[in-house]
């Protein structure tokens, strides 16, 4: 028997005057533990999700169909942005029709005016069809007379042509879900292989026999599966979160073979290598590396005359990214083309590495276009070999068993010689159609990037500090100082280095080797510190200067994700402090060491006097760049006993 809740007891106060304009039904779920936590889930929200439902089945012609039917509950004024929908589906032309479309939308907004129901229907002239590029379109619309208290509630069907395309489904959203639903009817001939991301475990998960449906000239058994969470919490961005899609609680169904009237048949790529070979005869990806630019032979020309590979690569792909501007679309496939990307000088981030791929290998260098997925997609899963999990081309150049290099140039601020770090801790599929070579490979970095201070100052008996200070910032490191000062100008830069610190001032800031791909950034600057706290009888200072790891980013004493630098670093802040005269130490730091239980990151302190100077060094070095959200409560109490250490005073009393 279904249990149903009405809006009455769902939204508790906030809508008691929908109690008797609609029910809520769920198909297999006992709501009591439902109504027992409402009172106490996300009562800050701005707006929730109360009802989100998909039913996907077959129809008698083997297409695909979703009906949907979602509710959102609007709090207040900063909630009113959940009422602009946008519904992306891929909707190019082949042989068999349109692959992908949504009919049949309609939307309502309620709102309780004088205690009475009052509903605003969405006028249908009001949906717009927005065109993305040749293959993604998206459904867009606003719901009318939107306030705090709106009710939104909209249905759609979705439909494929493509058998093997079953919809993923999201249980969690930017806001809290109070219960999401997602029923297949798939038919026996069909084996899907599924896979769960996210941490939330399901309020029910069911799987049963279904009816015989008649699809085609067969008649096919089908199976049913029902899976509902409840009180799903909105996911917050995380310090060092590697992206939403990782870690959003979603299902996701991929099909890997059909077996129709006793015949087992393979329906889609399900290994590496078939992917590769499919997306080699592709028309937009694998027939494009061989297209002619205009001009290109002076660029070919030039590149064979220089004499070692690093050079050709570094001049191609500095040539390529100083004349292609990135449209900011990540795709795995060209719309335009590469040679009319070129002349236009503008393109997707695939066209943009594509031509990269097609000049070297003219020049004669060894490379090979690869499909890899950006951090915001999410990480690819070397067990699920399916295209999807891709977003962009880059190129790779294997340079010998040590060095790899993959390239990027729709990126202004990439360089050769460093694997982009959105592309890190993830993997790649590069291929070669001429060799029959398709490959997975896992991008990663062994080597530290490296930030270096270098700071000598003298400390002033009236509580002012003067100095110098060198920076030195090499590989990832180098690359993010160096967008922010291109991007920001030198006045931002300078507020950056001085680390919301209004007592610091800085002059004859210079910068060196910012367009050298091989040498690290050096930062040179002279510096004056005002040094508060300080009075007639004690001076206190922190040499914890210029190197951005003041603030600790964790802090909060839980965590619901996994934690992703990127890359491995290493830190070394260095000081030579001159005390002034009349002055002598009251305090000085220990010379400490701390390390994580598992050795993943050390923590170096040495503070002493010389020579009337005093000399700090801290050396921070990390061995791993994923950490995960079970290691998080010895992950905290390092980095908050660290973070004390590095801002740990040194006191200076007149003698």
């Amino acid at each position: 028997m279904k249990k149903t809740i009405t809006l009455i007891t769902f939204c508790l106060a906030t809508c008691t005057a929908f109690a008797q304009l609609q029910k809520i039904t769920y198909g297999k779920v006992d709501i009591a533990d439902l109504e027992l936590k409402q009172c106490d889930f996300e009562k800050d929200a701005n707006a929730m999700v109360l009802y989100d439902k998909g039913e996907v089945y077959y129809d008698d012609r083997f297409n695909i169909i979703m009906e949907r039917i979602k509710r959102i509950k609007i709090f207040n004024d900063k909630g009113k942005d959940e009422a602009n929908i946008r519904i992306p589906y891929y909707a190019f032309f082949s042989n068999n029709g349109v692959r992908e479309s949504i009919t049949g939308i309609q939307a309502e907004t309620i709102n309780e005016v004088n205690g009475k129901a009052e509903i605003t229907k969405l006028d249908s002239k009001l949906i717009y069809n927005q065109v993305v590029d040749k293959v993604e379109k998206a459904i867009v619309f606003t719901f009318p007379n939107v306030k705090p208290g709106s009710v939104l509630e909209f249905k759609y069907r979705w439909q494929t042509s493509v058998y093997s395309d079953v919809p993923d489904w999201y249980f969690q959203t930017q806001m809290p879900v109070r219960y999401s639903e997602y029923d297949t009817e798939i038919p026996n001939w069909f084996y899907f292989k599924n896979q769960s991301k996210g941490y939330i475990p399901y309020v029910y998960n069911k799987t049963e026999s279904g009816d015989a449906k008649s699809i085609g000239q067969y008649t096919i058994l089908t199976t049913r599966q029902t899976r509902a969470m409840a009180s799903v919490p909105s996911l917050v961005d995380e310090p060092y979160m590697r992206s939403r899609a990782d870690n959003l609680a979603c299902v996701l169904l991929e099909l890997v073979s059909v077996q129709a009237e006793g015949d087992f048949v393979h329906t889609v790529p399900n290994s590496w290598p078939k992917v590769g070979g499919a997306l080699a005869d592709d028309e937009d990806f694998g027939d494009q590396l061989k297209k002619k630019l205009k001009g290109e032979e002076e660029i070919i020309a030039k590149a064979k005359t220089m004499h070692t590979d690093d050079e050709k690569i570094a001049y191609i792909f500095n040539t390529v990214k100083n004349r292609m501007k990135w449209n900011e679309v990540d795709r795995w496939y060209t719309n335009d083309g590469t040679p009319k990307a070129w002349e236009k000088q503008t393109g997707n981030a695939t066209e943009i590495n594509i031509i990269v791929y097609h000049l070297l290998k003219a020049a004669g260098v060894k490379a090979y276009p690869m499909v890899v997925s950006t951090r915001n997609h999410g990480v690819v899963n070397g067990a699920y070999p399916y295209l999807s999990q891709f977003n962009r081309a880059v190129t790779y150049v294997p340079v010998d068993s040590a060095r790899r290099y993959i390239l990027d140039a729709s990126n202004k601020y990439n360089t050769y010689n460093e694997i982009p770090d959105e592309l890190l801790n993830s993997s790649g599929l590069y291929i070669s159609k001429d060799d029959k070579v398709f490959d997975i490979l896992y991008l990663n970095k062994d080597q530290p990037a490296r930030q270096i201070v270098m700071v000598t100052a003298e400390i002033k008996p009236d509580g002012k500090m003067e100095g110098n200070a060198e920076i030195s910032s090499s590989s990832y490191f180098k690359q993010k100082r160096t967008e922010q000062y291109k991007k920001d100008g030198e006045e931002k830069y300078r507020a950056f280095l001085k680390d919301n610190d209004n007592n610091l001032s800085i002059a004859d800031l210079k910068l060196e080797d910012l367009d050298v791909d091989t040498l690290p950034l050096s930062q040179k600057l002279n510096f004056k510190l005002a040094l508060t706290g300080s009075d007639d009888n004690y001076i206190y200072f922190n040499p914890n200067l210029f190197s951005g790891l003041k603030t600790n980013p964790f802090l909060s004493e839980t965590r619901a994700t996994n934690i992703d630098f990127g890359y491995l670093t290493n830190y070394s802040i260095n000081g030579s402090y001159k005390i002034p005269a009349g002055y002598k130490i009251d305090a000085l730091p220990k010379n400490m060491t701390l390390v994580m239980p598992d050795q993943s990151i050390s923590f170096r302190r040495i503070v002493m006097e010389q020579d009337g100077a005093i000399i700090v060094r801290y050396v921070i070095n990390s061995k791993k760049a994923i950490f995960l959200k079970e290691q998080y409560p010895e992950f905290y109490n390092f980095y908050k006993k660290m973070n004390e250490m590095l801002n740990e005073q040194i006191v200076l009393k007149k003698g």
